[in-house]
């Protein structure tokens, strides 16, 4: 889905977040890189533009290990730049799960004397590359024609430039404070006719059937997973702050009263994308869940068990993440005779060996016309994968995260 996008900015300088280059004020009280970003999510924000200010080799580094963390938490895309002086120093950004690198247009490698604009759009693809030209003018995506994203100084302008074809986004160091309302200035720009991306529920509140207290059920899951992980009530006001501030809001039976999830214990939901049933009697919320939303202190409302019943399970997500959770439990818990213990043990030289020996038995399998056995050696291999991944901590989130930018 294409859209207008309102940017946050993130300055990184000595391993913290700042609003601005000139590296004063820190964007939350910590001075956490990861933390801003989430912040800016939480509040709308479209997509973060983060600017590496580090001025030797070791900070850049710094920098770029925050900003891996920051692309494995957020869902908004991030593109990074600053501190580019040769090629590798795009590939970097762009390893660390950035959606986009940014390249000044006029920058020159050092060593070799090229234009590092040219080199990374031929290296890289016309899609993972973002040109900073003059005044802070971002170009790209020139597959679609040109497209901007554009600094503004009057943010009372954003909706007239959001309304230009050749405008992509908008960028101002008045949207990097962590209470700036972004939801609040994409209804505006909505309002104004700019195509942002906002919460519009396609029924009104009023078109559900409610029970007599005038409140429906909300049926809660992870929208990654599908996990269900509660139960809610919703009214109209609750539904109408749920769209237009992008937090779950609902309404307590017992207290009388609208209360936003998280709003006491900090695991906030974040809404992704709702539902409703065939009787439109029912809602189901697929959310970003922060921390757990049992007010026990279990992941799910749904925790206890009191009957079942023998099935496979089927789900790829949950059978990919329950071989390695046993992968690394042998990884911190050796188990004598376990084959996963024995290729721990043998290191990595071992581990990349099996890695090619399947890879090859893929191979193979593929030339033979039995497809059970292809499936099989396919099995074998991603096993052997997913060991690999175990010893270099890399998840499946991290994977699929990757998949999904190109």
């Amino acid at each position: 889905m294409s859209f207008k996008r309102i940017c946050a900015q993130i300055f990184i300088k000595d391993g913290l977040a700042y609003t601005s280059e000139d590296a004063t004020t820190k964007i939350t009280e910590s001075g956490d890189v990861t933390e801003a970003a989430e912040v800016f999510e939480s509040m709308g924000a479209d997509a973060i533009i983060i600017t590496d200010l580090s001025e030797d080799e070791v900070a850049h580094e710094r920098a770029i290990l925050a900003i891996r963390d920051v692309t494995s938490k957020v869902d908004i895309p991030v593109v990074a730049g600053g501190n580019v002086k040769r090629l590798e120093d795009v590939k970097k950004y762009l390893y660390a799960g950035c959606t986009m690198a940014i390249v000044d247009e006029d920058s020159v490698d050092p060593v070799n004397g090229e234009e590092i604009a040219d080199s990374s759009l031929s290296r890289f693809g016309e899609e993972k590359i973002c040109i900073r030209k003059e005044k802070g003018v971002l170009y790209l995506d020139r597959k679609c024609g040109e497209q901007f994203i554009v600094p503004v100084t009057d943010t009372g302008s954003v909706c007239d430039l959001l309304k230009k074809h050749e405008i992509a986004g908008v960028y101002s160091e008045e949207f990097n404070s962590p209470d700036f309302d972004f939801f609040g200035l994409k209804i505006e720009c909505k309002v104004d006719g700019a195509d942002v991306d906002t919460l519009d529920p396609e029924i009104d509140f009023s078109e559900l059937k409610t029970n007599e207290a005038g409140l429906v059920p909300v049926i809660v899951q992870d929208y990654k997973t599908d996990e269900v992980l509660m139960l809610a009530w919703m009214n109209g006001e609750s539904f109408e702050k749920t769209c237009r501030t992008g937090m779950m809001t609902y309404f307590s039976r017992s207290r009388n009263e609208l209360w936003v999830k998280g709003e006491t214990s900090g695991h906030f939901q974040y809404l992704r994308a709702m539902f409703v049933d065939c009787d439109e009697d029912t809602l189901l919320a697929k959310v970003k869940q922060k921390g757990v939303a049992c007010h026990t202190g279990a992941r799910s409302c749904f925790y206890r068990e009191i009957m079942s019943k023998y099935y496979e399970e089927t789900n790829p997500i949950n059978i990919f993440s329950d071989v390695m959770d046993v992968i690394n439990d042998r990884k911190l818990n050796p188990k004598k005779g376990s084959y996963t213990t024995y290729l721990f043990e043998k290191g990595i030289d071992k581990v990349l060996k099996k890695c090619g020996e399947e890879a090859a038995e893929v191979i193979i399998a593929a030339k033979n016309p039995d497809k059970e056995e292809i499936k099989y050696e396919i099995a074998d291999y991603l096993y052997h994968l997913m060991v690999l991944m175990s010893m270099k901590e890399i998840s499946w989130d991290d994977i699929i995260k990757e998949l999904a930018n190109r």
